[in-house]
């Protein structure tokens, strides 16, 4: 039977999700985890995989199961297995068509950015920082150019290994929120990096290196040395995977306002 399972972590506590030889991945511990309950190995499917540093609030895997447990084994039992930095939040049986990644309408990531004068420390592990004051007229202005379907070339990464660069970006809101300026994109799917380094030149928009208008000018260019650099990975967080609603998964309650898509 095919099982769908909703989880969080803590990215700083591992070296990413994919499964690596010496191990210390979330992969690796998830599956570590299933194997105890079911008493066999076990391979999960993720619907996006993250980077070192990068968190999850929201990410969905599926694996077929090769015993029957009750839902409960699933997620008690897998907690009670798991280090404490990932959790299982939900379960649910799936038809076998189902795929984590394939089957997904969209996705949806925040980044939250500390704007201050000085570094965090409490906050360095969950979240980027700019010490200068960022104008978020001029982000919101930039942000507008990038919606809607375009080829991100610019914004993916060397080691991107996407069929294609074009993507649909459905949301980029930019809000300030008690000292904290927080990004949030929703698109079909994302390439290597493209969040971090979309992040990266609205940041320098809102420094004032470049007026808003750059960032449709690097947008259009396809030349990732036209962006800014990679902004850090420990801002960012996999907040949702959205589903058709006929898979009957648990959906994320909206956070805050978006900016509407161009028609």
């Amino acid at each position: 039977m095919r099982i769908a399972l909703g989880i969080e972590y803590d990215g700083s506590r591992f070296l990413g999700w994919q499964t690596q030889p010496g191990g210390g991945t979330v992969q690796d511990a998830l599956e570590a985890a299933l194997r105890g309950i079911a008493g066999e190995p076990v391979q999960v499917t993720c619907a996006g995989r993250t980077d070192r540093g990068v968190h999850a609030r929201g990410q969905v895997v599926h694996f077929d199961a090769p015993v029957e447990r009750p839902d409960s084994a699933w997620v008690r039992g897998v907690n009670a297995l798991l280090p404490d930095a990932v959790a299982v939040l939900w379960v649910r049986r799936v038809p076998e068509d189902f795929h984590a990644r394939y089957s997904a309408a969209s996705r949806s990531y925040r980044y939250v950015l500390l704007n201050r004068a000085v570094r965090p420390a409490l906050a360095a592990r969950y979240a980027g920082w700019c010490h200068a004051r960022l104008d978020l007229g001029a982000m919101l202005a930039a942000a507008h150019s990038l919606l809607g379907e375009h080829d991100f070339s610019a914004f993916r990464s060397a080691e991107c290994q996407a069929r294609t660069p074009v993507r649909r970006l459905q949301v980029l809101d930019i809000q300030r929120v008690d000292g904290r300026v927080e990004f949030t994109l929703r698109a079909n799917a994302f390439l290597h990096h493209m969040v971090r380094n979309i992040v990266g030149t609205l940041v320098y928009v809102g420094r004032g290196k470049h007026p808003p208008e750059w960032a449709r000018e690097v947008l259009e260019s396809r030349n990732r040395a036209r962006a800014a650099p990679t902004y850090a990975a420990a801002g960012l967080y996999l907040e949702n995977v959205e589903y058709p609603a006929h898979w009957a998964l648990p959906r994320a309650a909206e956070r805050g306002r978006t900016l509407a898509e161009p028609a």
